[in-house]
């Protein structure tokens, strides 16, 4: 519901009862005379509450802005004099200065009964008071204010209070949970790194002869099947893996793909120490 702050009166300029008198023409011109001049009365009232509303503002926005003017050349002289090559300033001396303390006051209790505008608190003065329905307080058995049923001006605080709460519930039980997850499960986070293949131990496998490097290939670390393997490093149970994950049996008539073979440029010379030895001429 909008909040009228400026009324003028008198809305109507000529719904009046006419009183008895010889001419009515006249007497309603009159009245409706009357009326526009209150009404341009009750005008120029609000008119001069709103330009001085708005000096009081204008005025305190210019004290603030010549402070902070202040305040920025006080800190631009005090910069362009501070040289750090000449001054130098040791870990001690900066742990033993104070802590920088703004000096600005934070603008409080905005919505206070003081801070009323003028239009707003007259309003507020000829609204009608509520009943006293506090007297049936003492007759409840629950222990509310009889009157909180009529009026509540704190019902929006209480809401906005009671939602607060909630959502700081809310944020402690999550944190709980997974603090008791955390408590259940200790190494959930500390996954295996994957190991890193360098070049010697590639040779060092092709040094072997090509039919181990495809048996070490099938088989995971430790002689294990590759699908029992996870990728973290962990080594799972028959139990959990199902039939279907096993390979089908190669079929007997099926050919057997040749070893793929390594070209001479795809890899660099080994090391010296895995080079064959250089047969010796006869």
């Amino acid at each position: 519901m909008p909040l009228v702050t400026r009324n003028i009166e008198p809305r109507h300029l000529c719904r009046q009862t006419l009183p008895s008198v010889r001419s009515e023409l006249e007497c309603m011109t009159n009245i409706t005379l009357a009326n526009v001049i209150r009404q341009l009365g009750s005008l120029s009232k609000f008119a001069e509450d709103i330009f001085g509303e708005l000096f009081t503002q204008a005025n305190t926005f210019a004290s603030r802005v010549s402070i902070l003017v202040e305040r920025v050349d006080r800190l631009q002289v005090k910069v362009t004099q501070l040289d750090p090559k000449e001054e130098e300033v040791s870990l001690q001396g900066i742990n033993t200065r104070k802590a920088f303390k703004s000096s600005t006051t934070q603008d409080q209790k905005l919505f206070d009964r003081d801070s009323l505008p003028v239009p707003v608190l007259e309003t507020y003065r000829t609204c009608n008071t509520p009943p006293p329905l506090n007297i049936l307080s003492p007759y409840r058995d629950d222990g509310k204010e009889a009157l909180k049923f009529y009026t509540d001006p704190s019902y929006f605080f209480d809401l906005w209070k009671e939602k607060m709460l909630q959502d700081t519930k809310d944020i402690m039980k999550e944190k709980r949970k997974h603090r008791k997850e955390k408590k259940e499960n200790p190494n959930r986070g500390n996954v295996n790194p994957r190991k890193i293949k360098t070049r010697k131990e590639e040779w060092e496998k092709l040094k072997m002869g090509q039919e181990f490097v495809e048996s070490k290939d099938k088989h995971g670390p430790a002689g294990y099947p590759s699908n029992m393997v996870y990728q973290n490093g962990s080594i799972g149970s028959n139990e959990s893996m199902d039939v279907n994950c096993y390979p089908p049996p190669p079929q007997t008539d099926s050919i057997v793909p040749p070893p793929p073979s390594f070209p001479d440029d795809s890899l660099p010379p080994p090391p010296v120490e895995f080079r064959l030895p250089a047969p010796q001429g006869g």
